[in-house]
């Protein structure tokens, strides 16, 4: 990937261009993103072959293509643009590795991953001939492995099943290895080309190596039309599966139901892709691709974040996501050449989360406000939340909060103005995000609501007898039943995966707050014990006991890595619990140890309060795989179990009392205090969060929205 460079355009349909991915002998690939915030990966005719005919006429066919085929085995279509100008095809960035990647980095599959890989595929090509075509084209580089399974990429020369697909003039395109032999001679091509390829696939997945190699391209050729496979590193048990998929004669070729059968998968063989390194993987570049897809801060430029070309350099260097070419049930229709959007309205369909409207940092070089002072809020809105209500949620452009009366509400993040509200939902239990593109909460009764958050728009729906929502992964909602079992709720279904009794010590003691991190829910109790368990069947993996005294045990994730505070301050590798370290203080009064208030990570930074015997404490930073102490605030707080918040340049604290204040740091060693806040001169409840360059803070009832600097 590089940045746009001379002759290149700035947009391309509600494209803003922000770099090129790709090029081939037909176009270039460019990164872009739309009003919505939405990454996409839009392909174009180079412009010196927009007025060959022909070459115009194979690029729409491949628009239609990508259109024709509806299967999650391949790629969206987001949109296309076929006439008038340069033509183009706007498509889903896929975060993940393409299957050659996976096997060059991690080896050749297991038995199980190539089972579901190889059920995966042959159903996706099923869905691919249904509609008539073929790919024509399979290969490793052109099956990415998403965390919801391998995707099917790269329709360059998909067509029906009639006649050859020249990629220019001359030339018969086949992949030297997966090519069927039909088509290394230029003979008509079926839907049994793909099988031969989807075997040659296989043979590469289960050993690392190709089927047919040689040390030429016409060697290579040689051997897919007469030669034998190298079958080496197959156990028998592949060999008897794989092999009829390479049969010389098309006709002796499996079809792809036959295939996604006969390798019976692992029950939910999706989720061997959420697990392990590979699925690390995945979530990093899923992680990669929403920074892309974020507003960029006003002072990015002055080195507070990474800009949208360091981005674009660096999802390119780090392989993270891949511009595809590919098929699916888009929201854009091709219609008479122009862009149709049509949003579809289906429970478990949303459109993609908002951008986030930042506020301004500000600076005390320019007067913005005075070192030691009060800053000046942004906003203030009354009676929208209450004492016993969870602290307020941020979603993008708007702020969740509960009412006792007025149920669940959402105000807009630049003023306050209510947005919409949901009466019906129960206030004392906290909402969740589910990745910024809905909101989930729960009624009187139990019942899973969820809501665009931009609008209030409902969604989907589900009896789960819930009382306390804990917490969310992409895959579930997690929660606590009526009568005090955990449960998952899946996301795409709104189906209960599973439930589960919680052991006798840690029945009706749960904190409302654990995290879920690497295919593990790590929950912890009132009375200082944490337990973790598998989030795919709700199994109990790993335990400890009495971490705390006073504190509540509230723990933190990172890389693999569970913080957890109390009178030790402590990284366990999230799999099995295992301490990696600790960290310990005496308190300054006396001889006694320093218990240690909630942790928090940002970055690869742990930021914790230190408390003393005598209810004071100084926030700290600690490196989160080390635990080697990096920094200390000079901001001394009343004990609390209060956040510590990162957001511009300040570190952010609250203190309960005796009157509620909401102070800040910068964030050198020892730093001392840059401002407080104080929004009442009485005792009152208190919570705070942070996001988009403000802090929402509530008093009681009252919503307040402060500036950062």
């Amino acid at each position: 990937m590089r940045p746009l460079g001379t002759g290149d355009p700035i947009r391309l349909g509600p494209y803003r261009l922000l770099g090129v991915l790709g090029e081939g002998g037909m176009g270039k690939v460019y990164v872009g993103q739309d009003h919505a915030g939405a990454v996409a990966a839009v392909k174009v005719l180079r412009p010196e072959l927009a007025h060959d005919a022909g070459l115009a006429r194979r690029f729409v066919r491949e628009a239609l293509a990508a259109q024709a085929v509806r299967s999650p085995g391949v790629a969206t279509v987001l949109g296309a643009q076929t006439e008038g100008g340069r033509p183009w095809i706007a498509t889903e960035f896929l975060a993940g590795p393409t299957l050659d990647q996976v096997v060059d980095r991690y080896g050749a599959l297991d038995d199980a991953r190539l089972r579901a890989l190889a059920a995966s595929v042959a159903r996706t090509l099923r869905d691919i001939h249904a509609a008539g075509f073929v790919h024509r084209d399979l290969k490793p580089p052109n099956i990415v492995i998403t965390s919801d399974g391998p995707r099917i990429i790269d329709f360059g020369i998909a067509r029906p099943e009639h006649g050859l697909t020249l990629t220019t003039t001359g030339q018969i395109p086949v992949t030297p290895g997966y090519g069927a032999p039909e088509q290394v001679l230029g003979h008509r091509v079926t839907w049994a080309a793909d099988v031969f390829s989807l075997g040659a696939v296989l043979v590469y997945a289960a050993t690392g190596h190709r089927a047919f190699d040689g040390t030429h391209v016409a060697a290579v050729q040689y051997e897919v039309v007469h030669g034998e496979p190298r079958w080496q590193g197959l156990s028998p048990e592949q060999y008897t599966l794989i092999a009829p998929c390479l049969a010389k004669d098309a006709a002796a070729r499996p079809t792809p139901e036959q295939i996604a059968t006969a390798f019976a998968p692992p029950r939910k063989a999706g989720a061997v892709w959420k697990h392990g390194p590979v699925a690390d993987a995945i979530k990093e570049r899923e992680r990669e691709v929403r920074n892309l897809g974020a507003p960029l801060l006003p002072t990015a430029r002055a080195g507070t974040g990474p800009g949208r070309r360091r981005l674009v350099t660096g999802l390119a260097a780090g392989g993270s996501v891949l511009a595809v070419g590919g098929a699916g049930a888009g929201w854009w229709l091709l219609r008479g050449g122009e862009s149709v959007r049509r949003r579809p309205d289906g429970p478990f369909d949303y459109p993609p989360a908002v951008k986030t409207p930042a506020a301004r940092l500000l600076s005390a070089d320019r007067g913005d406000y005075v070192v030691g002072g009060s800053p000046t809020e942004l906003w203030r809105a009354d009676d929208v939340t209450g004492a016993r209500s969870p602290a307020p949620l941020p979603v993008r452009d708007v702020v969740i909060v509960g009412h006792p009366v007025s149920g669940v509400a959402a105000l807009d993040v630049t003023d306050g103005k209510r947005r919409w509200s949901a009466p019906e939902m129960r206030t004392t239990s906290r909402c969740l995000s589910l990745s910024d593109r809905l909101v989930v909460a729960a009624d009187a009764h139990g019942t899973l609501h969820t809501f665009v958050p931009a609008t209030g728009k409902p969604k989907w729906t589900a009896q789960a007898d819930a009382e306390t929502l804990l917490t969310a992964d992409t895959e579930a909602v997690y929660l606590l039943t009526k009568d005090h079992r955990l449960r998952a709720v899946g996301r795409s279904d709104a189906r209960i995966r599973w439930t589960v009794r919680l052991p006798e010590d840690f029945r009706r003691k749960i904190l409302p707050e654990p995290v879920a991190h690497q295919g593990r829910l790590v929950i912890t109790t009132s009375t200082g014990h944490v337990m973790a368990v598998n989030a795919e069947n709700g199994r109990t993996e790993w335990t400890a006991h009495d971490l705390t005294e006073k504190r509540s045990l509230v723990p933190a994730a990172h890389d693999g890595i569970v913080v957890l505070n109390g009178r030790t301050l402590s990284g366990r590798r999230v799999s099995d619990g295992k301490r990696l370290w600790a960290y310990t203080e005496k308190a300054y009064y006396d001889d006694s140890s320093k218990e240690w208030g909630r942790p928090a990570i940002h970055g690869d930074a742990v930021y914790a309060l230190g408390c003393d015997t005598q209810n004071f404490g100084y926030p700290m930073a600690f490196d989160v795989r080390s635990g080697k102490k990096r920094w200390e605030g000079g901001v001394a707080l009343t004990s609390n179990d209060h956040p510590i918040l990162r957001q511009g340049h300040g570190v952010w604290l609250l203190d309960n009392g005796p009157v509620p204040t909401v102070s800040a740091t910068g964030t050198e060693k020892d730093a001392r205090e840059t401002w407080s806040y104080k929004p009442t001169d009485r005792a009152a409840s208190a919570t705070f969060s942070t996001a988009g360059n403000r802090v929402f803070m509530t008093c009681d009832n009252t919503l307040l929205a402060l500036p950062v600097f």
